[in-house]
């Protein structure tokens, strides 16, 4: 029984995978994939295309989405990314643009291949990746268009060193913590600077 319900295997999907009933074609996935995820300026789905987009440009997006990770991103060089997003426009009708917020709180962790909760509350990554969709004109706004996006990248010990248990923190509050800024092109400097500096604080942390 054990191996039965143990955690499926995600084959990457093309879109071309037919959607069948009675032996008679009634679609494509790519149809289905257009129906519910061509917006991609509600929260769910921006959140979901910032983790690819930093997936991308570290060279991670090769396999598929695991939903309810510990982290968002595993790289090859094994960093643990935790990538968060939040723009000023919305899909809906809106007064004025959002307030910018990230959320940080720390969490305990669901493992989705043991299904075993750890009751440790405690941010996991290595780094934090903040992913602002700042273009501000709904007539022209496009997510899939990078140079629309800024990117706020930070080792996860300043967080814990200076936010500890807060849950949301503000544009402002964050660039007070001084994150490296970058566009898309320049996220892998980025986060290998960051990623460094947290294996370097560990190291040290362990021997003293």
């Amino acid at each position: 029984m054990g191996a039965e319900l143990g955690p499926m295997v995600i084959v990457r999907r093309s879109g071309d995978e037919l959607i069948r009933a009675d032996g008679r074609t009634v679609g494509k996935l790519a149809d289905f994939w257009s129906w519910a995820c061509s917006d991609l300026t509600n929260n769910t789905m921006r959140g979901v295309l910032a983790e690819y987009l930093v997936a991308t440009a570290l060279g991670a997006a090769t396999g598929t989405r695991t939903e309810w990770d510990t982290v968002d991103i595993r790289t090859p060089q094994n960093w643990r990314i935790e990538v968060k997003s939040t723009a000023y426009l919305q899909s809906w009708a809106q007064s004025q643009p959002s307030r910018v917020s990230f959320r940080i709180a720390p969490a305990s962790g669901w493992d989705a291949q043991t299904d075993v909760t750890s009751a440790d509350v405690l941010r996991r990554a290595d780094v934090y990746v903040f992913c602002l969709l700042h273009h501000r004109e709904k007539q022209t706004l496009d997510p899939l268009d990078l140079d629309q996006w800024t990117f706020y990248v930070l080792p996860t010990r300043v967080l814990d060193e200076r936010c500890r248990l807060q849950k949301t923190i503000t544009l402002a509050g964050l660039e007070c913590l001084k994150p490296l800024e970058t566009g898309f092109v320049g996220l892998p400097e980025a986060v290998l600077a960051c990623a460094e500096d947290s294996r370097r604080n560990q190291g040290e942390s362990s021997s003293g």
